[in-house]
């Protein structure tokens, strides 16, 4: 059953609709929309609303920016990212011009930075449409405003305690799909903006959740992944409360669903419940995203990640004692202010001591309006590279040893996509995350085969199916 705001939406939606048909009318052709998605797995899953609500209301999509309607979801971790944006948008300049009927579209979390919405106002004000994290539930109501009055229309929430999910949804693929359980973040780690552009944590009910999960399987999904920016917080605020552990028992008795994954744990409160839920599941994948980001103890407590090198090491020994065959990825920052060679080389001694199976390696970046971002001794670029390149050896290294151990097993794969290189081999993904290639056509898509994995390739296999 929809709520009150839900209801709001879908009539905007219709409304768009009717504006869209007139548009088509006037240009005698179906109007064109692009999806832009930029940043994390929960910005994908935000893209798939955003092009649901426009193709309910008409258009068609491309995959080309030269569109009537282009919106660039944007991500915010590190200023590279923004730089992205503002360079994509400079070059959607020139379509506008080719096509005066031509509208722009900014949200996501780039844009809940007053200093980037004083930018675009300055020098981006061919931009139609800006909105934030928080209200892009109202995406068909603010584009109804944008089309109705032909201005610039900016809105962006602070804030908000509404959780709206029941609205049109194009799925990127048919047989998986992610679910957002909570939204926003309460740990306020020192480099990290996200607590500040998505707010904090709110879960969402779980009966929710379930029923969503109930319809996407009825629709053919297979596999689901429970997105949070901590997945360990889920159910603190909710009046009946639910840990996340006891949700992940009730996603696993839904008939029908083969796979369960989520991200992101933090290591702080990932509790012996969860590793004791994972050990007896029959879906859960044996794979878990544990984000470490340094190994030294100095460099945590500045981080603000409440936890230290000997507690995540003790954590990753408890879950391969729980699940030995676990795959266990991780993400490192190096660079962080104050960060030296002794440091660096404790994260190495961690990525030994865990034996990673792959890591999300980054280069600190300095966000304006955290806490590190004014931290003395930033680390020159120079010794940021050399400690980079120590840690990304590090990491590949470890991660060929971990991944090598699957030579000759026989695992089930899910086959998600073709070959990008080879057409006549597909894609496909182990339980462990493992990619793995094997012979075979688009009509496999979807569908988990047994495959014997004969060539290893050192971070990814081909095989043979059984």
């Amino acid at each position: 059953m929809l709520n009150s705001e839900e209801l709001l939406q879908v009539s905007y939606v219709e409304k768009l609709k009717e504006i869209v048909k007139k548009k088509e009318n006037e240009m005698g052709r179906k109007l064109t929309c692009n999806v832009v998605t930029f940043g994390c797995q929960m910005n994908a899953r935000d893209s798939e609303k955003l092009l649901g609500i426009l193709k309910a209301a008409g258009f068609s999509e491309t995959e080309s920016e030269d569109a009537d309607f282009v919106i660039f979801n944007t991500c915010t971790v590190r200023d590279n990212a923004n730089q992205r944006v503002y360079g994509r948008l400079g070059a959607l300049k020139p379509y506008k011009k080719k096509n005066p009927n031509m509208k722009i579209g900014l949200c996501g979390c780039m844009t809940q930075e007053p200093s980037v919405i004083e930018k675009l106002k300055k020098s981006y004000s061919f931009v139609d449409l800006i909105f934030g994290t928080h209200n892009i539930f109202c995406f068909a109501e603010l584009l109804c405003k944008m089309y109705e009055t032909d201005e610039q229309i900016i809105e962006i929430w602070e804030s908000t305690d509404k959780i709206v999910e029941n609205l049109p949804v194009d799925r990127k693929y048919s047989f998986k799909s992610g679910i957002n359980i909570m939204f926003g973040c309460n740990n306020f780690c020192t480099y990290c903006i996200v607590p500040y552009v998505r707010g904090r944590e709110r879960s969402r009910e779980t009966f929710e959740i379930i029923e969503e999960i109930r319809n996407l399987v009825a629709d053919g999904v297979s596999e689901v992944m429970l997105l949070g920016q901590n997945v360990n917080s889920y159910g603190k605020n909710l009046e009946n409360k639910v840990t996340f552990p006891e949700l992940l028992k009730m996603v696993e008795e839904i008939d029908g669903l083969e796979r369960i994954r989520f991200m992101t744990s933090h290591p702080k409160d990932l509790s012996d419940d969860l590793i004791e839920v994972m050990k007896n599941s029959k879906k859960i994948c044996t794979h878990i995203h544990l984000p470490l980001q340094s190994g030294s103890d100095r460099i945590l407590k500045a981080m603000n990640r409440r936890y230290t090198k000997e507690d995540y090491l003790k954590l990753v020994d408890k879950i391969r004692a729980a699940i030995p065959d676990i795959s266990i990825t991780t993400d490192i920052i190096v660079g962080f202010p104050g960060e030296t060679r002794e440091d660096v080389l404790e994260t190495i001694d961690v990525i030994n001591k865990a034996r990673f199976d792959n890591a999300f390696t980054f280069v600190y970046s300095k966000r304006t309006g955290t806490p590190a971002a004014s931290m003395p001794d930033q680390v020159p670029e120079e010794e940021v590279k050399e400690n980079f390149n120590l840690v990304l050896s590090a990491v590949q290294d470890m991660a060929r040893k971990r991944t090598e151990r699957f030579m000759g097993r026989t695992v089930k794969v899910l086959c998600e996509e073709k070959n990008e290189q080879d057409p006549s081999m597909m894609d496909g993904r182990m339980s462990h995350n493992t990619v793995v290639h094997f012979k075979g056509d688009e009509s496999m898509i979807g569908k988990y085969f047994d495959v014997k994995l004969t060539e290893f390739h050192g971070f990814y296999y081909t095989g043979e199916i059984i």
